[in-house]
């Protein structure tokens, strides 16, 4: 086993703890187990030939993020800000935590922090493809749930602050994305 897959099978047992559950093909797996997945099949939609330290951050987006309950904070945006924050440290420090043993060096363990706390996106295009697979793996899985719970106004103005945060390549494979049709018009209305 190489060290990548090492890392990415350590990172995936903490995965697999997830209380909560999602059907994958007729499979019960931990969500956080299938999002981590998600985001690795994002990650190749969105940039040529990631780096280990990108493939080992992606993976490690939410790293047992059910650990932080968002309820532990104010329901405010400052609260969903710091909440989001906290969560960015955890992972980062969590992933850490769990690489050191397999004797990755210091360089490679901060870079992977770094692309998990999202540092850097407006100048690193590692961090801005995680960003951008972080965004499709949303748009893929979770729009049409969310705009089920808010209205159109709502959604529109975070789909246009997803959009906004987005690079090229991200938003190329956010385009390729099959929407239902009501999730599709509020894309296309986001984006008029």
């Amino acid at each position: 086993m190489s060290s990548l897959e090492a890392a990415l099978s350590a990172i995936d047992a903490l995965h697999a703890e997830d209380p909560d559950t999602v059907e994958v093909d007729g499979v019960v797996v931990a969500a956080e187990l299938d999002y981590a997945r998600r985001m690795t099949d994002a990650l190749e939609r969105v940039i040529d030939a990631p780096s280990d330290a990108l493939r080992i951050a992606v993976r490690a987006q939410h790293l047992q993020r059910w650990r932080l309950a968002r309820a532990a904070f104010p329901s405010t945006r400052p609260g969903y800000h710091a909440w989001r924050t906290a969560q960015g440290k955890a992972h980062a420090e969590l992933a850490v935590e769990t690489l050191r043993p397999l004797g990755f060096d210091e360089a490679l363990l901060d870079r992977v922090a770094s692309l998990v706390r999202k540092r850097g996106r407006a100048t690193d295009p590692e961090a801005q493809a995680l960003e951008d697979a972080a965004c499709v793996v949303f748009l893929e899985t979770r729009l049409e749930a969310f705009a089920a719970e808010r209205d159109d106004d709502q959604v529109i103005e975070v789909l246009q602050k997803t959009w906004a945060k987005m690079g090229p390549r991200g938003r190329e494979a956010a385009l390729a994305i099959e929407l239902s049709a009501s999730a599709r018009a509020l894309v296309e209305r986001a984006l008029a």
